[in-house]
């Protein structure tokens, strides 16, 4: 039984066909007709690579996107399986294998490029990760440029268990008593901070619920957007008002503004979903290719900026 103060499920967007991005990432646009509104805000966007298998590649030609520009918002990118190596205008170069986290600050604007790591590209295997686009209010879409390379032993875990009822503060628990867990990259959960740099205040978690089956009560702020996406194994989402609404593996559920309590059973043993949650950004959203602003004036100018060069080389 859901909580009086269950958050309420407002959509489950359609799901849609994968597509590439370069020749590296063939990815789904989880966010569908709903990316770039401000519906969502403050997230922009959202591509899913699933799981793919690459064969070793003996090529010369690296496999992903080459330079390219952004203006205006923030990349942040999750490796689950395999490598990406990034490099960019200002001079910043990594790579981020299963676990770690690119949060990207375009800003006034930067070049950077995209490429499956050269080790790992020789090598091969199976290549999973995420990109989301997390818009900037128009008082910072102009700073400077920032790069934060967050590995996977800077990402704190907060333990959950099931059925916490009303005696733990978001069910947390003793890793001995552990039946899920919340890696926190930005925000906080359970009163624990994670290690990304935000200009909003923005949750983006990954939840793990270990048990089939089981009731878990997450705890959200009331006054975020909040989207939950199954990364692996189905949920059902209660709300207390109607039936158990299922969201399926590789879906994303739009949830209502008001309520604090997320409430999900795990249709799969070791079932994982991404959390995100975040203060809408209450201004008008300008978007044509790789920019992202207020109005389609600075778009244009956007435009003029990266052909003179001023986005750096």
């Amino acid at each position: 039984m859901a909580s009086s103060s269950a958050k309420k499920i407002k959509a489950v967007l359609p799901t849609t066909r994968p597509h590439w991005v370069g020749d590296g990432f063939h990815v789904y646009p989880v966010f569908s007709n709903q990316a770039f509104s401000k519906a969502l805000s403050p997230f922009l966007m959202f591509d899913y690579g699933a799981p793919r298998e690459f064969p070793p590649n003996q090529s010369s030609k690296r496999k992903g996107v080459g330079q390219h520009p952004h203006r205006g918002f923030e990349t942040v990118t999750i490796a689950f399986q395999g490598e990406v190596e990034h490099a960019d205008s200002t001079g910043n170069r990594g790579v981020i294998g299963p676990g770690d986290v690119q949060w990207m600050t375009a800003g006034r604007g930067i070049i950077h490029q995209e490429f499956h790591s050269e080790k790992w590209s020789k090598e091969g295997g199976i290549f999973e990760m995420c990109q989301l686009w997390v818009n900037l209010p128009a008082k910072h879409k102009m700073t400077k440029p920032r790069y934060q390379d967050i590995s996977k032993d800077t990402i704190p875990t907060v333990h959950i268990r099931a059925n916490p009822g009303d005696t733990d503060d978001a069910g947390a628990c003793t890793a001995d008593e552990s039946e899920g867990s919340v890696r926190i990259i930005a925000g906080e959960y359970g009163g624990v901070k994670g290690p990304a740099m935000t200009w909003t205040p923005v949750n983006m978690l990954i939840v793990q619920l270990n048990d089939k089956g089981k009731t878990y009560q997450l705890t959200v702020p009331e006054d975020h957007n909040v989207l939950v996406f199954a990364r692996r194994g189905g949920f059902q989402l209660q709300d207390g008002e109607k039936k158990p609404t299922s969201l399926a593996p590789q879906s994303i559920a739009q949830m209502e503004m008001g309520g604090t309590d997320l409430v999900l059973v795990p249709q799969e043993k070791d079932a994982q979903l991404v959390l995100l949650t975040g203060v809408p950004i209450d201004e008008p959203i300008a978007n044509q290719g790789p920019f992202v602003m207020n109005t389609q004036a600075e778009i244009n100018q956007a435009m003029v900026d990266y052909r003179a060069g001023r986005m750096g080389r």
